[in-house]
């Protein structure tokens, strides 16, 4: 079924859209009006999470197969989520990475250039930057990855880069720092297996649903001796996508834009707000560094404020946590 035969909505396909941040994204599309197409594999991505519109299983390798559903759906742009994210499996595991986040990227540029589609938006990464001399950190910094999941990021950046230099691609890049929170409405949330990240993790450690958390370092040069990150509610990142969408429109060629709030926010920072909402303590395990992390990543995104017109709405770790608790808790009482 085309999307001109069932709906009047404009169709967007979304790879990787049974993800985390591409189910919040499909769920603000349909709110404004759109079509959300959801094209992933479900290796990492949920069924359940797939809610706004028609799931279409296949791999982000297969061009031939995205190629058939760009034009089954008569797509008007891409919102592009596939790809293996982990920074500590990429490390052991380069040869997946490189095959799905670079061929990946590779295979979906083939399949729009055969479809006639332009507009892509790409979701990056602040890992692309490494381990930047100066904060905020601002799109010109110098991107030098220090790992092998920014190195494909930063490869596939480039290849939709070079496209658009050729004038046969528009593209948006959005270099997220660290994704947070929930769907308010309790509908979608953050669920991965293995969970690498630091809220659900400590979420899951104050309820004794898990082991108790691993702080990596407490002797960084900074207020209370942990990393400070740049945490950017999900809510957020999906607003970000809608005026990236609207940006294509009326401008061609390639922009990257930083999304995050621009505020530094410490692990215990993190924990303390966990455990206050969860009403226990988050137990922690004190450990050594792990190499490779900087002391504090945090954004300037005064850039997509004016290219955009997009500011987070979103800044206390609080309220962002309180999300993650609420859907970890509904989520829980419906298993």
């Amino acid at each position: 079924m085309s999307a001109a035969e069932g709906t009047s909505k404009p169709a967007v396909l979304v790879t990787g859209g049974a993800g985390y941040v591409g189910s919040h994204v499909c769920k603000a599309l349909d709110r404004a009006g759109f079509l959300p197409v959801v094209y992933d594999n479900l290796a990492t991505g949920h069924r359940w999470a797939v809610k706004w519109g028609p799931l279409e299983e296949g791999d982000v390798r297969d061009s031939g197969r995205l190629e058939t559903v760009l034009r089954r759906y008569r797509a008007t742009a891409v919102l592009h989520f596939a790809a293996l994210s982990l920074v500590g499996a990429s490390a052991k595991q380069p040869l997946d990475y490189y095959d799905v986040n670079v061929n990946g990227a590779l295979s979906l540029a083939f399949a729009m250039q055969a479809s006639g589609l332009r507009r892509l938006v790409f979701s990056s990464t602040c890992a692309v930057y490494g381990m930047p001399a100066t904060m905020p950190i601002s799109e010109d910094a110098p991107t030098l990855p220090v790992n092998v999941y920014g190195r494909t990021k930063l490869a596939a950046e480039n290849l939709f880069s070079d496209l658009a230099r050729a004038g046969t691609l528009d593209v948006v890049m959005l270099r997220y720092f660290n994704a947070a929170g929930a769907d308010r409405d309790g509908e979608i949330g953050e669920a991965h297996d293995p969970e690498s990240h630091l809220i659900p993790l400590a979420i899951q450690a104050a309820l004794g649903e898990g082991k108790p958390l691993s702080l990596f370092g407490t002797d960084y040069p900074t207020p209370d001796g942990t990393c400070l990150r740049d945490y950017i509610h999900v809510e957020d990142l999906a607003d970000a996508h809608l005026k990236a969408l609207q940006l294509l429109e009326t401008t061609s060629g390639a922009h990257a834009f930083n999304l995050g709030t621009g505020i530094g926010v410490s692990v215990r920072d993190v924990l303390a707000a966990v455990g206050k909402l969860a009403g226990k303590p988050v137990p922690v395990i004190e450990s050594p560094r792990r190499e490779g992390d900087p002391p504090q990543l945090y954004a300037s995104p005064a850039k997509a404020e004016r290219a955009l017109g997009w500011k987070a709405a979103e800044t206390h770790i609080e309220s962002m946590v309180g999300s993650a608790i609420n859907w970890h808790r509904k989520a829980r009482s419906a298993a």
